[in-house]
């Protein structure tokens, strides 16, 4: 099977790129990607946090694939860039003219020892996937009191300030309770700092005052003993890297994050111990393979892994790959844009939006977004779901 256009990876980036290319007028489009069920995970942080269910999240993937896109529901299992081919593990063997590659990324839970074992346990959790979300809000509830630790790997993961969001939430629901008050609630990541965009990171620690969080920057969760409910962080300071252990009734943890297997071992992977693939920043388009472009959270794009990045970098590729196919320079440029909502409370959003320079880069008029705010809560809740599955799913947005 040959197709003009082969695009490997069924989320956001996929689905959003492969409705464009319909529009574009584009007839011979193949998708692949196995999974029965598409989410829309920025409201996991909400299920997190009560304020949603788990199943508002989900439709059938195959309401959302665009009509007249070959959907092939198998999974990728083996790129050959030279050959320009796609293998699936049902042992399809897909030859391309442009491969657009966005397959997301996965959870490493083995990255940190007893990690996996402790969220199995009923005092950890993870807003990271849909099984696990429902469970954060389960531990928040009936939380009374004690140590509750959240933790956040520095490497790239997607939505990076989820993990902090996942704590304001938690913090707010036992300061309505009164649980605050005997609560010790630290907030430790591999990052240097709060957030990269001065603006915003003045709010998010003022944010942190108000609810006590004790900060722990440069501090990498490196192990997990759910028996004795202790999570080891390694810190680097001045004076080296040291180890700490610390004791948890609580752990929300966010874990590392790399490119599927499949990539990782390809010859489009790069240099990174996680695989990310290796794109022009601006064009989107590999490095090495010209025939090749990538989306989402498994390209390198020195920019957020979230959805707000992929709405404005599937346009551009979109349009840098029909510029391949016709043999024309590639027109569109991507500049980096790309958004974090941070929920601080029930009914209160933070809307950090920014690009490659880490500037404020608000895209709606007249509103002050360096502030917590409630209607983008309410634009968080309500109409970035709506946007999602109305508008950037079928191409219009």
């Amino acid at each position: 099977m040959r197709h003009r256009i082969v695009i490997v990876g069924g989320g956001s980036a996929g689905i959003s790129v492969a409705a464009r290319l319909r529009r574009a007028g584009e007839d011979d489009v193949a998708l692949v990607d196995p999974a029965a069920d598409h989410y829309y995970q920025p409201l996991w942080t909400l299920v997190g946090g009560g304020a949603a269910t788990v199943e508002r999240s989900r439709r059938p993937q195959s309401s959302v694939v665009p009509r007249g896109v070959r959907w092939l529901q198998d999974a990728a299992v083996e790129i050959d860039p030279e050959a320009r081919r796609v293998v699936t593990a049902g042992g399809a063997r897909l030859g391309y003219d442009v491969l657009v590659l966005c397959p997301g990324i996965e959870m490493a839970w083995d990255l940190v020892p007893g990690l996996q074992e402790a969220v199995g346990t009923p005092f950890a959790a993870s807003n990271y996937t849909a099984d696990l979300a429902p469970k954060t809000w389960e531990l928040v509830r009936r939380f009374r009191g004690g140590r509750a630790v959240f933790a956040a790997p520095g490497s790239p993961i997607k939505c990076p300030g989820a993990p902090q969001k996942a704590a304001y939430l938690a913090c707010d629901h036992w300061q309505r309770t009164g649980a605050l008050a005997a609560a010790e609630v630290t907030f430790a990541t591999g990052a240097g700092g709060i957030f990269g965009v001065p603006e915003f990171a003045r709010v998010l620690e003022s944010v942190v005052r108000r609810y006590g969080i004790e900060t722990r920057f440069s501090s990498e969760l490196v192990e997990v003993d759910p028996a004795a409910r202790e999570a080891v962080f390694e810190t680097s300071g001045p004076e080296g890297k040291q180890r700490q252990a610390v004791p948890y009734d609580l752990l929300h943890v966010a874990p590392p994050q790399r490119a599927p297997a499949f990539v990782r071992e390809s010859p489009l992977a790069g240099d990174s111990p996680f695989g990310w693939v290796p794109v022009d920043r601006h064009t989107l388009r590999h490095v090495t393979h010209p025939e090749v472009f990538s989306l989402g959270d498994v390209c390198d794009a020195p920019t957020s892994k979230t959805g707000a990045a992929v709405r404005r970098q599937a346009p551009v590729v979109v349009a840098n790959v029909l510029a391949t196919l016709a043999g024309r320079p590639l027109p569109a440029r991507y500049d980096g844009s790309a958004a974090c909502p941070f929920t601080t409370a029930r009914g209160k959003v933070l809307l950090a939006e920014f690009d490659y320079g880490l500037a404020p880069k608000p895209s709606i008029p007249f509103v002050d977004t360096t502030r917590e705010r409630t209607d983008m809560w309410l634009l968080k809740r309500y109409g970035l779901p709506a946007f999602y599955w109305g508008a950037m799913l079928r191409g219009r947005g």
